[in-house]
């Protein structure tokens, strides 16, 4: 393996490592143009690698040929890409399915795997996009994966499910993939019309993430895809709708109370979505600016909450009580215990923690300057609204 190469792992508790260090990966489809630049005239790749491990999918569009002018592009994105200390997933769709008497095919997947396997950008190989909507079998899934894999075994396979189908019939898939992922998209006119499910609250998010960990197991790491922009919104007849930050926040936190290892943001190429100024510079940075920076300076390295969302789950007894609609999670890191809370869509509560070590007496809520919690034997009570976020973390005694 290259010095140069990323090697990319899943450790202890789901958590993803890249060289060995643990990470919380942030990851875009599609990420800003290669070569293109931010609207201060700043490198685009720069920026977005400015919130952390950062990787983005690249390849052609779905049903696109994979001919010498895709195969260009994708050599000048992982260029551009491993110069600003990005990441990439590798798609592409006119070689993910694979027959098993397909020798052209095979050959050519076994030649790109070969030309990137020690690339400074690669993180993932992407499988068929939501194999099991598209009717493409388990079997044939694998079928790619085992070429990959016989390759390659530093690097993932990352597949991504619709939210469609049955826990059971998704299970059939585990076999194909490391990292495993779902996209969820419930902002919209009428709410929440991505799901067929009975929630239309933007809380489905959290419920598609426990199905994810039924799916999963609780034996592989996987990743929300969250909104930007998608095609229910962005289509001629449709109502073009984003998240405000509040919501965009709140299912951020959902995702992660909920066992998702990551985060991608999906649609910020949408050409619907983009202003005058944004169709020219490729990528929706009125949305990144306004909604999604502010949100990732909460969970980049250098945020408080980062060592949270690198840790395995506290066993300290913890419970909650006044309110089953409250989601949380507790993790210990850097001798501090967090505790994220996110609301469900209801009344307004106010709701009470228990079992923290005895020893602690304060609390600070991140993001929330200067509100403190008092813990008193171990207890400690607050209020939430539908939709609230709350991040508190205290100094272990």
């Amino acid at each position: 393996m290259s010095a140069r190469s990323a090697r990319v792992t899943v450790g202890p508790h789901q958590i993803v490592k890249v060289n060995g260090k643990p990470v919380f990966p942030i990851g875009f489809i599609k990420g800003p143009p290669a070569g293109s630049r931010t609207p201060t005239g700043g490198d685009a790749y720069r920026e977005i690698k400015s919130n952390g491990t950062v990787f983005l999918q690249v390849g052609p569009k779905p049903r696109a040929p994979w001919d010498a002018e895709a195969q260009a592009s994708l050599a000048r994105t992982m260029e551009l890409a491993g110069k600003a200390g990005l990441l990439a997933a590798i798609s592409i769709p006119a070689l993910q399915k694979v027959g098993p008497a397909d020798r052209t095919k095979t050959a050519e997947l076994r030649r790109l795997v070969r030309q990137y396997q020690h690339s400074p950008a690669l993180a993932f190989w992407k499988v068929q996009d939501e194999p099991a909507w598209s009717k493409v079998s388990a079997t044939a899934v694998e079928r790619y994966s085992s070429i990959v894999r016989g390759i390659d075994p530093h690097h993932p396979i990352w597949l991504i499910f619709a939210p469609r189908g049955t826990v059971p019939a998704l299970r059939a898939y585990n076999a194909a993939y490391d990292i495993g992922a779902l996209d969820i998209y419930p902002i919209s006119y009428p709410p929440g019309k991505h799901s067929l499910k009975a929630n239309k609250d933007i809380s489905m998010v959290g419920d598609y993430a426990l199905e994810l960990q039924r799916i999963t197991e609780g034996r592989k790491p996987f990743f929300m895809v969250l909104q930007i922009c998608w095609s229910g919104v962005s289509k001629p007849g449709k109502t073009l709708r984003f998240p405000t930050f509040p919501q965009e926040r709140y299912m951020a936190y959902q995702s992660i109370i909920d066992g998702a290892r990551g985060l991608v943001f999906f649609g910020g190429n949408y050409v619907r979505g983009l202003d005058a100024r944004d169709l020219k510079l490729g990528w929706n940075w009125r949305f990144y600016n306004r909604i999604l920076k502010p949100l990732l300076n909460e969970l980049n390295p250098n945020a408080p909450v980062y060592p949270a969302l690198i840790a395995p789950d506290s066993k300290l007894p913890i419970t909650l009580a006044g309110s089953h609609t409250v989601e949380y999670l507790a993790r210990e890191a850097g001798g501090y215990l967090y505790i994220l809370a996110a609301k469900r869509q209801g009344a307004t509560t106010k709701v009470e923690f228990k079992g923290l070590p005895s020893g602690i007496t304060t609390g600070k809520v991140l993001y929330e300057p200067p509100r403190t919690v008092t813990v008193a034997n171990g207890t400690f009570t607050d209020w939430f609204a539908p939709h609230d976020v709350h991040v508190y973390r205290f100094k272990m005694p």
